[in-house]
């Protein structure tokens, strides 16, 4: 099977690893600062990382703009926004970055000081994702969050008044002892400050985190569904699009770096613990590099390896994605990004069809909004296909 990357997007995600503290229900890589972190030593060792990318893949990473890059973690707005123009004259030195493209950097409102995100702007960042998560005092506490109230709603000021006229916020619902008409404050509140885009998705239970040793009492299911179903409508009422699960969006305003993962583009991964993705001639590829960060850092040249997607689980890698979308997905993409023919995955459309999960009008394949609600059913279907 032969793969063509000529005209799939790639984009750049950056890990940075450490955190002022970890957060109970968080189950990302990231590390406690316990020390003071040697930021030039790290961009350093993010440029060895990408050198040595560029060294194995070749044309399918020069041969290609970079659309987007998104810097995660972790708590990337730890580091200073010299160390950052520091890391993005060295990423142009060795890659192509489209005229318009999209740089998103995390960042939590307990880090967040106007100077510094004036200083991120001036580094090329264009674009903030800020961690909020929500504006109750109470509720920050309950998830062991460094920031207060205050300084949620500072960080949203700073970052307008710094000249990011693109960013999100993130909210979490179904928090501990949560109800509907507080998770609804929460959201009218981030509304008032007027991002381009909210993320909002429920609070779970992750294995290897404090919370899963040591359960909150969360909302139970109807009363989360009615949650869920009351934020919609609010957000629908105040424009924000719906245009994935937990994705939200002014019009025009999606976030490019996530629709490029789901959507099954590729992506380069640098920093402890980053993944990737790369279309090659020969097959498509995932990529991982070495979790802790020490490791990485001792190793710049030994920071990870690839293996292969087996063919017969392109349909259920891909899916696993793209029915998270509300547009979904067309067949001539489905078959341009894996390889597959669209006539491989025909029966699972039809049943899906058949059930109600789904809509096929022609080239383009819809999930319903009872196939969001049973999206892992599909995808079950699809991984069937893997085995």
């Amino acid at each position: 099977m032969t793969h063509s990357y000529s005209d799939i997007p790639l984009s750049l995600y950056i890990h940075i690893p450490w955190c002022e503290r970890k957060c109970p229900y968080c189950d990302f890589n990231s590390h406690q600062v316990k020390a003071s972190i040697d930021e030039p030593l790290y961009i350093d060792t993010l440029l060895a990382d990408l050198d040595a990318d560029i060294h194995a893949f070749g044309k399918a990473i020069s041969d290609r703009e970079i659309q987007t890059i998104f810097i995660g973690g972790g708590t990337p707005s730890l580091f200073s926004g010299q160390s950052y123009k520091a890391l993005f004259t060295g990423l142009q030195q060795r890659l192509r970055f489209a005229p318009d493209i999209e740089i998103t950097l995390e960042a939590n409102p307990g880090s967040s000081e106007a100077a510094k995100f004036i200083a991120f702007r001036d580094a090329g960042i264009n674009r903030l994702s800020i961690g909020v998560q929500t504006f109750s005092s109470p509720h920050l506490k309950a998830l062991g969050r460094v920031h207060n109230s205050t300084e949620a709603l500072q960080a949203a000021t700073y970052a307008k008044q710094a000249g990011f006229d693109n960013f999100n916020l993130d909210l979490m619902f179904g928090l501990p002892e949560q109800n509907s008409q507080q998770a609804l404050s929460d959201l009218n509140t981030a509304i008032e400050l007027q991002p381009t885009h909210l993320s909002v998705y429920q609070l779970t239970i992750e294995p290897n985190t404090l919370f899963h040793h040591n359960p909150p009492i969360t909302p139970d299911d109807e009363a989360l569904w009615d949650m869920q179903e009351l934020l919609q409508q609010q957000l629908a009422t105040d424009q924000y699009q719906q245009y994935e699960v937990s994705a939200y969006a002014r019009a025009g305003q999606q976030c490019r770096h996530n629709l490029n993962y789901w959507e099954f583009g590729d992506y380069l991964g640098i920093g402890a613990g980053a993944h990737g993705k790369l279309t090659l001639s020969d097959g498509i590829y995932r990529r991982w590099k070495t979790k802790h960060p020490a490791s990485y850092i001792k190793q710049p040249n030994k920071i990870g390896g690839h293996d292969p997607i087996k063919s017969q689980s392109l349909a259920f890698e891909y899916m696993l994605n793209a029915l998270r979308l509300n547009s979904g997905f067309s067949l001539e993409r489905f078959e341009r990004r894996t390889g597959q023919t669209a006539s491989s995955i025909q029966h699972l459309m039809d049943k899906h069809t058949e059930q109600g999960l789904i809509t096929q009008q022609g080239n383009q394949v819809t999930p319903t909004s009872f196939g969001h609600n049973m999206l892992n059913n599909m995808l079950q279907d699809y991984l069937a296909l893997s085995d």
